[in-house]
């Protein structure tokens, strides 16, 4: 007996209610479990113990329900997929929130480890179950029914596509390429999905362009209005917008070359909305406005901005893929394929796509320093007998020209490619070896950015990277090795490779390979040939080879200087005392010898002169007036003083007498009056000799009240007022005034 297809077996269930036997398809509601399915969360940045539980209990939960999913027989698995929606959503938040590879995760522990490997396995497997229509020789599906399922319950669109390609794309390919294969095979409708989704593709683009003020009437298909708003470039936005910016340029690139990578018949398609110019213009607009607003960036913080180059390296190399992947799907590999009648139309193709984007001279450099152009012509030349070398040489020079512009050097090539063929069937070398040489050169254009600074090495650790390349080649001089290892950024495993393989770059495949290292200078030679104040002192350390340690004190000394220790230093008394005792040794005669008698100094000499030795020279004689003067100043007779003069001194006297005796009283407290009339008088004495005229405050204070008043009491009264604020408490009258009219003093 044949075995029915699970869309067409039917069950029998009997009613509760009325008895009777129902007969139900075998892909029905009542068939499935009632189980409740939770979504995912991914898990927390922070390292909280609590997010971290609950992400494990939430992250248990799915993976025991996909277990039991995996186990259930075929009709079951099916029922359960088409109509339990709670299923449908856990899957779907599983591929919109589950961790890319290009995601910057802290070191996790080992136990999220396994359980995010046991759900990230239990997704992809029931995935895989719902995308085969044929498990075995007793439980499948009929083809076209089977499309019909997927379609209409929305198992599987595009975005779920793209998310499983970005996903499980690494290290499940030829899975995911059968998988997606089968989908697309049969239904397809999905290639209809995918024409209308590329408009939603391409709008990324224009969204960035637009985002970064970048936007182009080629890019965004309709005239830029004149009072539109235009952003600033990438290189004022803020560290935060910018960082989303590359994020998201990074996700679309590795999410749409994944895509292509696993189902390359979307390239047709892709094409058909002109994809390879748009991702050409888009690559010369941005990816250059962004590696220099990232280079110019203030290091506010390197890290950060390491990662954004990195990232931005990472993309550029995809859309250069991703341009490749289109070009060999649709031109060079139909023409590797085809008889020589059939491939006039790719070779058109082909050259038609290159010059569409000739005036992207960054573009095209970077695309043939990955895929050399040269190599794909000289196959369309083995191909064609017939080929237009008139474009193909000006598609030729303006690659030569594109790379004059950038002011780059073009990677040196060893020897022209070789292309056999046998039965026009020609074989195209791997390029594996250019996508090296393509991320090598990233990071040594991210060594000279700003945003991610390299450190040199130096010492003992660069000692040891050429220790390391010289243990596996000898035969090298540690010079050229130097030279290597400055090539390719001290990375040892690049340069021993390159040099196993003979894939050195031309500014050190020229050098000789024996080049001893240079001897490197003196960093101090001005050490050795000083002279100074300290020069041969005893703590000169450049002059001598022992220093005496114990003259050298390092901190406060111990024996602390204090008062009674002064007091207690005698030393100094002891050396003056022998030097006073002398002064109290009288001596009247000093024996002196000569010969054998001792003699005086009052003995009789005869050189000496004693003429005025008995005479007091000088005594008797009248003093100068110059010493009376000195002794005592010049005083005028009382009898020939002037009258008034004698009056005056008199005053003068008295009140120095009057002084004297105020003075000699001990008052607690001074009369104030006295006091202020004492100021007065010297401030009068003052202004007098100044020249000033005082001020008559006699003559502000007037007569008693009510008495009337003077007229120049009235004129002192009003420039006393008026002059009131060129003194201090300036304004005080108009403040006063503000008081009273507020109510703060009566009236």
């Amino acid at each position: 007996m044949p075995v029915l297809p699970l869309d067409e077996l039917q069950f029998t269930e009997k009613d509760s209610l009325t008895g009777k036997i129902n007969t139900l398809p075998a892909l029905h509601p009542r068939n499935k479990t009632d189980r409740s399915f939770v979504v995912y969360k991914p898990l927390p940045g922070t390292e909280d113990p609590a997010l971290v539980e609950e992400f494990l209990e939430r992250a248990r939960f799915i993976a025991h329900d996909l277990d039991w999913l995996l186990a259930l027989p075929h009709d079951k698995f099916w029922c359960q997929v088409i109509f339990d929606e709670s299923l449908q959503k856990c899957l779907d938040s599983y591929l919109h929130h589950a961790p890319r590879q290009f995601d910057t995760r802290t070191d996790l522990p080992a136990e999220v480890k396994e359980l995010e490997k046991h759900l990230h396995r239990n997704v992809f497997l029931s995935f895989l179950r719902m995308s085969t229509h044929k498990e075995s020789k007793d439980h499948f599906i009929t083809p076209s029914v089977f499309g019909e399922i997927l379609y209409n319950n929305f198992l599987f669109d595009i975005p779920k596509i793209l998310d499983l390609c970005v996903l499980f794309g690494k290290g499940n390919g030829s899975l995911l390429q059968k998988m997606i294969g089968n989908i697309f095979t049969q239904q397809s409708s999905y290639f209809n999905d995918l024409d209308e989704t590329m408009p939603t593709i391409l709008q990324v683009f224009s969204n960035i362009l637009c985002t970064c003020g970048l936007q182009g009437e080629e890019a965004s298909g309709s005239p830029q209005k004149l009072e539109e708003w235009v952003r600033m470039t990438p290189k004022g936005l803020p560290l935060q917008e910018l960082k989303d910016i590359v994020l998201y340029i990074c996700d679309s690139c590795i999410t749409l070359f994944a895509f292509l990578d696993i189902f390359p018949s979307a390239c047709q398609t892709f094409q058909k909305h002109d994809f390879c110019f748009r991702l050409a213009a888009f690559y010369e607009m941005v990816i250059p406005e962004l590696e220099s607003a990232i280079k110019k960036r203030h290091p506010e913080n390197s890290r950060v901005l390491s990662d954004l180059w990195r990232r931005l390296s990472h993309s550029r190399k995809k859309m250069v893929e991703m341009f490749h992947m289109v070009v060999h799907q649709l031109c060079l590999q139909p023409i590797l394929e085809s008889s020589c009648d059939n491939i006039q139309a790719y070779i058109e193709e082909f050259l038609q796509i290159f010059t569409s984007v000739l005036q992207e001279t960054r573009f095209l450099r970077d695309y043939d320093d990955l895929f050399p152009l040269a190599d794909d012509v000289s196959l369309l030349q083995q191909a064609s007998s017939v080929l237009d070398e008139t474009r193909t040489s000006y598609i030729l020079q303006a690659v030569e020209s594109a790379w004059d512009k950038t002011g780059r050097r073009r990677k040196m090539v060893q020897g022209p490619p070789v292309y056999e063929t046998t039965t026009r069937a020609v074989t195209v070398p791997s390029a594996s070896e250019r996508m090296e040489h393509f991320e090598e050169r990233d990071h040594l254009e991210c060594a000279g950015a700003a945003a991610a600074p390299v450190t040199p090495v130096s010492g003992v650790e660069l000692d040891s990277l050429i220790s390391q390349v010289k243990d596996l080649l000898p035969d090298l001089g540690e010079g050229f090795v130097l030279a290597c290892l400055e090539e390719y950024n001290y990375n040892v495993e690049h340069v021993i490779n390159n040099l196993l393989e003979d894939k050195l770059g031309a500014s050190v495949q020229m050098l000789d390979r024996t080049m001893p290292r240079p001897v490197k200078p003196d960093p101090t030679p001005l050490v050795t040939s000083r002279c100074n104040i300290f020069q041969d002192d005893e703590f000169d350390v450049f002059s001598k080879d022992m220093v005496d340690v114990s003259r050298i004190q390092k901190g406060k000394r111990s024996d602390k200087v204090t008062t009674k220790s002064l007091l207690n230093d005698k030393r100094l008394v002891q050396e003056q005392r022998e030097r006073y005792n002398q002064y109290s040794v009288i001596i009247e005669e000093v024996p002196e010898v000569n010969g054998d008698r001792l003699f005086s100094q009052e003995d009789y000499e005869d050189e000496y002169d004693d003429t005025y030795d008995g005479n007091q020279v000088g005594a008797n004689d009248a003093d100068s007036d110059d010493e009376l003067i000195s002794r005592r100043p010049f005083t005028i007779p009382q009898v020939l003083r002037p009258k008034e003069e004698e009056e005056r001194e008199e005053e003068e006297d008295e009140e120095e007498a009057m002084e004297d005796r105020e003075v000699t009283k001990d008052h607690f407290i001074q009369d104030p009056a006295v006091l202020r009339e004492r100021a007065e008088a010297r401030r009068m004495t003052f202004l007098a000799r100044k020249g000033q005229k005082s001020d008559n405050s006699v003559a502000v204070t007037g007569v008693a009240k009510g008495r009337g008043q003077s007229r120049e009491t009235v004129q002192e009264r009003r420039k006393k007022e008026a002059s009131k604020g060129t003194r201090a408490n300036h304004n005080r009258r108009a403040m006063a005034d503000r008081k009273r009219n507020k109510g703060m003093i009566p009236s």
